[in-house]
């Protein structure tokens, strides 16, 4: 129980310093799992003591993985190595431009970089379920580079 107290407080402590606050006052509508921690001003994935930032950000039509990114599922994974009957679903997004059947293919895209680097660093890939939601689901409603950045996601959510 103490190294799972302790790997919570290292994983909390991972997640803080990798906040930059650019896109993480999103509201919790697209998951239900997701909490906002006001305190840490990120939002958080949550299921009982489990706590990591539950989404990572893409630049415009692109699905590979950048620094902050990697940062944020190296937490995610860290919980689920600690946590092996814990499974989740990598939902991806995409913003409003381009066509309905592109963009679904974007945020599949982007789902499958979260879950093939989950699946590289050690999580089973039975563990995970990806779906894509394209442009449907907007986290944040809006036609300019702030509402498009924040709607180019890939969000983990616990089962």
């Amino acid at each position: 129980m103490k190294k799972l107290f302790a790997l919570l407080a290292v994983v909390a402590s991972l997640t803080a310093c990798g906040t930059t606050g650019e896109h993480r006052a999103e509201d919790a509508t697209d998951t239900k799992t997701a909490a906002f921690d006001s305190a840490a001003g990120v939002q958080m994935l949550e299921r009982n003591q489990l706590r990591a930032r539950d989404r990572v950000f893409f630049d415009f039509d692109r699905h590979n993985l950048n620094s902050d990114a990697i940062r944020t599922l190296n937490a995610q994974i860290a919980l689920l190595k600690a946590n092996p009957n814990v499974r989740v679903v990598i939902e991806g997004h995409a913003d409003e431009r381009g066509t309905r059947e592109y963009n679904i293919a974007l945020g599949s895209r982007r789902a499958a970089a979260v879950r093939n680097y989950m699946i590289a660093n050690g999580i089973a890939a039975a563990r995970i379920t990806t779906i894509s939601y394209g442009w449907e689901r907007p986290q944040v409603l809006g036609s300019n580079e702030a509402a498009w950045a924040q709607n180019r996601r890939a969000v983990t959510v616990l089962q």
